[in-house]
């Protein structure tokens, strides 16, 4: 089996954050949601736990971070073209999210981000595959 990896997020909405990923094109596994959990599809590899914040106490002795207020993680997602970012982001920002950092344009990488209803932060980068290959040793 291929590793996986499980985000979890805390979210105040679910129905409102369940939307605003819906209409950046990603489902949810019902098979892993109920009115409290949301498994967003990110990839075959790739899902985010969206919990609201009363599930998401019950994992953590922890306080939960206001990420209005605070950072405690940077998502990045990787896009197959400068074109798919812009895509995706621009998508993000007419649908209900907000910016995060300016965007990062360095030739032959290119990225923006946004942070969603939440106010988690999202980044989509894309690398020339070309660059990449010449710095591999």
């Amino acid at each position: 089996m291929q590793q996986m990896i499980f985000v979890n997020l805390p979210v105040k909405d679910l129905e409102t954050t369940k939307g605003f990923f819906g209409k950046l094109g990603f489902s949810c596994n019902p098979q892993f949601s109920d009115e409290n959990t949301a498994c967003l599809v990110i990839s075959d590899t790739i899902f985010v736990m969206l919990l609201t914040e009363p599930r998401f106490r019950e994992f953590t002795k922890k306080e939960v971070a206001d990420a209005s207020a605070s950072t405690e993680v940077i998502l990045a997602l990787s896009a197959e073209s400068r074109e798919k970012v812009d895509e995706l982001v621009d998508t993000a920002l007419a649908s209900g999210g907000s910016p995060a950092n300016p965007p990062m344009d360095f030739g032959s990488m290119y990225g923006r981000s946004f942070q969603d209803p939440d106010h988690h932060i999202w980044e989509v980068m894309w690398m020339d595959p070309a660059a990449v290959e010449g710095h591999q040793s």
